[in-house]
Parts: structure tokens; C-alpha cells; sequence
């Protein structure tokens, strides 16, 4: 019987996970540079944190959560988003309680039962900060700032970032009732999802894909014209601290994001290069949701990123990633005492630091120096019982060729003074 694994699902295989390495490596540099720590919460959660803080009538929760009761019973969720397990987290360990803001990042799978295309698969992994504390603007902008250095800092080039204000629990309402206003006597020109969202969720018809749902949308009244006094002068703010650190960014007072979390300020930065699913950093303010999940009444702004996707924008735009998948040095050792000196001569070198590999096959002279060319190993120490009982092992280049011979106590120090100066070079 064969196995594969389930749709929707993939292996990071060694060729591909070094690129998987390189990418989280960055964002890592950059969250350090911005004073965001880490986080890591358990991969499920009780269902009821998703719907309370996701939001019922979201896509989420209501098609795409692998939701299951436990052996107790228990309602339990395979995280679908970060975000609402970040949040019950820092209420739990009353983080809510201590001096602000506090600024977190996290890296880690995502599970949700959609169909799988290009960038998007039902396990994937998310990239995503979240600031709580502060609804200064210059927070928004910050956290806007952060995804683009990261985006930067990884060779995406091909961006544009749009942003839009959602409004509050004092604006919203008034603006609900204008969207069901205009689409109630359009209900019949809208597909079966959004015409079930007229009265539960009216600005998730704006969202929408579909072109027939975009066409009837496209003349709705603007959120922009409904923002009540709070949310106004914050979203002009967030601009000029945007425009003040050169941002470059378009206004589109149609993204409203697909979560209920949503306050104030939502953004999205999209790859020209990725098509319809473009979008590779999303996120915005969620100033209710702490004191949702029982925490103090604080606000929160942050933004998610598939990395599945942010590695198919690097192939798109053709971006080279400086990953060197070479050793050090192989051993190629020739008789049986050579055999047992080689596995002391590697343990020396990894002790060093220097990456090295050996043959395991019993290979002849031949067949161990092709393996060092298929590890692509910088040098080859060859060690046969003359050297063996001399003491030394033959070093060979093999980028020049060149060789020499060496004490074999000094074979660490050797190849460890080799790399220092190419990496000077």
C-alpha cells in the first residue's frame, strides 16, 4: 500500500526548505530591528475563540475551520488565523495588564478546508506582527512599514500597498444601513453568498470576487463619506504619518477585509506579479477584540502573510536567494584505518563549526570524490593509510584543483582559515 499526502497539503523537501529558511530568517531580522518578539501558541484552540473572535458570518468559521469534538467532548479548532490565538494568549498571561505597547510576531502553520490553488493550500504557513496597546496613528504606520522592509529585505519589488478605514461600533452601523439600502433592490444581481450577507454582513459584499457581485458594488456608497469623528482625523493621520516616512500607498474605500474583527484602519500590500490571489501582507486595526476575549479594553493592529505565497511572488519576479547549499569539507578515506581516523577528523571539524560530510558506502577513490562534487564541497581531505601513518592528509581545492598536505591535527584550523579569507574575499 502507498501513501500520499492529503490534498491541499505539501512536503518542504531539502532544496526547497532552504528557501523556506532564508525567508523566515529575514522577516526574523526585521521583526528584531522593530522590537517584536516572539510567540508561539498551540496549533488548536477551543472553536468558540474563532467564533467570538473571527466572527460567525465570516468565510472562516462558517466553510473553512477544521473544527472537531475531542474524546471529552470538547469543541476544538485547528487554528485557522493567528491573530484571535495571539489576542487570547496575551489576555491569559495578563500581558493586558502590564506597561504598553507590547509588539509580537509570530511564524507557524494555518489550517483551512478551502480549495487549494496557486499560493494557497489548507495547512500553510502564516508570518504575522501584532501591536497592542497604542491606537496612536503612528502605530498604523509602523506596522504598514514593517511588512514592506520585510518585503524589501527578501528581494520583492513588484508591490503596491492600498489602505481604507472600516470605521468603529459608532460609525459602522450608520454605514450598514446605507449598504443594505443601495443592495436590497439589487439582491436579485447578487450571487448566493452575498444576497445571505444583505443582513448579517452587508460590507462582506464588497469583498467579494465575483465580477457580477464587483459590477453592483461598484457604485455602493463609500465608507469614507460615513466616518464618525474618531475615525476620520485617525485615518487622516495615519496618511500623513505614512506620507511623512514615504510611503507610497492608494486610498480604496472598497477593501474591507474578510474578517468581522476589523476596525479603522485596514490595509493591504498586493505583488503585481501573482495575479487574481495578489495580496501577500494583510491586516488592520481590531481595537475590540481584547476586551472580546475578556481582556482589558485595549486596542490592536497587525497584519498576516503567507509565506507559500510570498515564495511564489520571489519566483514570479525571478528573485535569486543567496542560499549556499555547500559543505565545508568531505572526508574521502581509503582502508579500514583510514575509515575509523575519518569519523575522528569530521567530529574535529564540526566541534569547529565547519559543515563536513563523509562516505558511509565504502565507495572507491572515484565514487567518494563524485559524492564531494554532488555535496559541492569546497575542499577534500583524502586521507589512505600512507598519510594514515604519516600523520597528515592531502587537501585538495576543489574550485582550483590545487592540493597539499597537511598535518591532520591541523586539518580544523586549516579549513576554518580557508573560509574565513574567502568570506573576505
Amino acid at each position: 500500500m502507498s501513501f500520499k499526502a492529503p490534498r491541499g497539503t505539501a512536503d518542504i523537501l531539502p532544496g526547497e526548505v532552504e528557501k523556506w529558511q532564508y525567508v523566515e530568517a529575514k522577516m526574523r531580522e526585521v521583526c528584531r530591528l522593530f522590537n517584536y518578539r516572539e510567540v508561539r501558541t498551540p496549533m488548536f484552540e477551543y472553536t468558540e475563540l474563532f467564533q467570538r473572535g473571527v466572527g460567525e458570518t465570516t468565510d472562516i468559521v462558517e466553510k473553512e475551520m477544521y473544527a472537531f469534538q475531542d474524546r471529552s467532548g470538547r469543541e476544538i479548532a485547528l487554528r485557522p488565523e493567528m491573530t484571535a490565538a495571539t489576542v487570547r494568549a496575551f489576555v491569559e498571561h495578563k500581558y493586558d495588564k502590564q506597561p504598553q505597547p507590547t509588539k509580537w510576531y509570530y511564524i507557524g502553520p494555518m489550517f483551512r478546508y478551502e480549495r487549494p490553488q496557486a499560493g494557497r493550500s489548507r495547512q500553510f504557513t502564516q508570518f504575522g506582527v501584532e501591536l497592542f496597546g497604542t491606537n496612536h496613528p503612528a502605530a498604523d504606520a509602523e506596522v504598514i512599514s514593517l511588512a514592506l522592509q520585510v518585503a524589501q529585505a527578501i528581494g520583492l519589488k513588484r508591490l503596491r500597498t492600498e489602505i481604507n478605514s472600516i470605521g468603529c461600533s459608532e460609525c459602522r452601523p450608520v454605514y450598514r444601513e446605507k449598504l443594505i439600502a443601495y443592495f436590497t433592490p439589487r439582491k436579485d444581481e447578487l450571487c448566493a453568498d452575498c444576497a445571505s450577507r444583505l443582513e448579517r454582513n452587508p460590507l462582506r459584499i464588497l469583498d467579494c470576487k465575483r465580477e457580477g457581485c464587483r459590477a453592483v458594488a461598484k457604485d455602493a456608497p463609500s465608507i469614507l463619506d460615513t466616518l464618525c469623528g474618531d475615525c476620520g482625523p485617525h485615518f487622516q493621520a495615519v496618511r500623513e504619518q505614512l506620507d511623512a516616512i514615504g510611503i507610497d500607498y492608494v486610498v480604496n474605500d472598497r477593501m474591507v477585509r474578510g474578517l468581522d474583527y476589523y476596525t479603522q484602519t485596514a490595509f493591504e500590500i498586493m505583488s503585481d506579479s501573482l495575479g487574481a490571489q495578489s495580496t501577500v501582507f494583510a491586516g488592520g486595526r481590531y481595537n475590540d477584540m481584547v476586551r472580546e476575549i475578556g481582556g482589558d479594553d485595549l486596542p490592536g493592529i497587525g497584519f498576516a502573510s503567507g509565506i507559500e505565497r510570498i515564495l511564489l511572488a520571489l519566483e514570479k519576479e525571478q528573485v535569486v536567494m543567496p542560499i549556499d547549499e555547500g559543505i565545508d569539507c568531505y572526508i574521502v578515506a581509503l582502508g579500514e584505518g583510514a575509515e575509523k581516523k575519518a569519523s575522528e577528523l569530521a567530529l574535529a571539524l564540526r566541534r569547529a563549526g565547519c559543515t563536513v560530510d563523509r562516505d558511509y558506502m565504502n565507495r572507491k577513490m572515484k565514487g567518494q570524490m563524485k559524492a564531494a562534487d554532488r555535496l559541492k564541497a569546497r575542499y577534500a581531505a583524502v586521507l589512505g593509510e600512507e598519510e594514515l601513518s604519516r600523520g597528515t592528509v592531502q587537501i585538495k581545492d576543489l574550485t582550483t584543483g590545487e592540493q597539499e598536505e597537511i598535518e591532520a591535527s591541523q586539518l580544523a584550523s586549516y579549513i576554518r582559515t580557508q573560509m574565513k579569507q574567502e568570506d573576505q574575499k
